[in-house]
């Protein structure tokens, strides 16, 4: 089975920096001036979790899971 991961944006906290687009290195958000980042690619997310790792405001939450 694929790992596959769930990303969650907390739309509260985000502070719309972009930081979490800058630092994925698959291109899994798009983000547009002013806006909570989307998640455009889910499939193509590996788990790294640079996205967490990075968040200033601690927005963005990256799950494991199996896919079927």
């Amino acid at each position: 089975m694929k790992k596959q991961y769930t990303i969650s944006i907390n739309e509260k906290r985000c502070k719309k920096c972009g930081i979490c687009v800058a630092f994925c290195p698959k291109n899994v958000f798009e983000i547009n001036i002013n806006t909570v980042p989307r998640v455009t690619a889910p499939d193509a997310c590996i788990g790294c979790n640079w996205c967490y790792l990075r968040c200033p405001e601690i927005a963005i939450f990256v799950e494991k899971r199996e896919a079927v």
